[in-house]
């Protein structure tokens, strides 16, 4: 799309063009993008963009790159919501018939769409749905009435139980100031790395732009729900009604018990674990066991009940 008419959809003005391929993050965009910036904890990521377009408030003109255009307005978050409708993919997709290999077995009743490709020995169940341009790996199982979204890349030996969706948009709106929620089109995708498992009923969430990735061998259980961009990292476990917000990442071997959950944009180190209803706020550093709300050192938060529980009784 020409930025002449991105320009018009917004109701910004510009007397620049340029040809726009695409959305993407501050980080990630390439010359030929459009990305934004609203939240100063990321301003460190302005000067280096190499986006072609960054939607922004006008007082962070100094921080762009020389050869990056700004599109300003005071409310670059809902400027972006608007015009991810107009680069979102189709639902239906002309393109190859899927590509399944002759040692996949493909049960009745399963739909597969344009552009896929099945791998050796890979057993999808009756009631599946798979989308178009997903990539689905060897040896890999998919149980009855599984869902799997447009462009979702699955490793091998991945096992994925019934009633499970993969690649569904996230869980994302801005909010115009007379209240009307602006829906964010989801232009990203889901990976699961190889040897991951994913329970029944879980969600998994595509990104608002790049991919929501689960790392090799990590373990997730039944209700489970994860959030657009996040990563969970290789070997990870998440117990059943567990739950992370938008763009949070878990570090290798990370635990998180029973309806534990984290808020959105923070990080878990490696070999953490998060007992059973742990409320996670803010970014962990340091590996250890915690649990609680507010989180807490699990040994100091159960001290913490007892002398809570003794003040109760006297």
């Amino acid at each position: 799309m020409k930025l002449t008419k991105i320009a018009q959809i917004l109701g910004i003005e510009i007397n620049q063009d340029k040809e726009i391929t695409g959305m993407n993050t501050l980080k990630d965009a390439i010359e030929n993008e459009i990305t934004f910036f609203d939240n100063p904890k990321y301003l460190k990521q302005l000067p280096s963009t190499k986006a072609g377009v960054v939607i922004l408030k006008e007082e962070f003109k100094e921080y762009l790159p020389k050869d990056t255009i700004g599109l300003f307005t005071d409310e670059p978050y809902l400027k972006m919501a608007m015009l991810t409708k107009h680069f979102v993919k189709p639902l239906i997709r002309d393109g190859k018939n899927p590509e399944i290999d002759e040692t996949a077995q493909i049960e009745p009743n399963v739909m597969i769409g344009k552009n896929t490709k099945i791998g050796k020995n890979v057993l999808i169940m009756s009631g599946v749905v798979v989308g178009c341009d997903v990539e689905i790996g060897d040896n890999s199982v998919i149980y009855p009435n599984v869902t799997i979204y447009n462009d979702t890349k699955i490793g091998c030996n991945v096992k994925i139980h019934s009633g499970a969706v993969i690649g569904s948009d996230g869980f994302g709106y801005a909010h115009t100031k007379t209240g009307e929620h602006i829906k964010i089109y989801h232009l990203g995708y889901v990976e699961l790395e190889d040897d991951v498992e994913i329970g029944a009923n879980t969600t998994i969430d595509r990104g608002a732009f790049g991919k929501t990735i689960i790392k090799k061998g990590a373990k997730i259980d039944n209700l489970v729900q994860i959030g657009h961009n996040c990563e969970v990292g290789e070997y990870s476990i998440l117990v059943s009604q567990s739950g992370l917000a938008g763009s949070t990442k878990l570090g290798r071997n990370v635990v998180m018990g029973g309806q534990a959950a984290t808020s959105g944009h923070l990080e878990i180190a490696p070999f953490t674990q998060i007992a059973a209803r742990g409320g996670v706020t803010k970014t962990i550093k340091q590996a250890g066991i915690y649990g609680g709300f507010p989180l807490y050192p699990q040994k100091t938060w159960l001290k913490l009940q007892a002398k809570i529980s003794k003040l109760l009784k006297s």
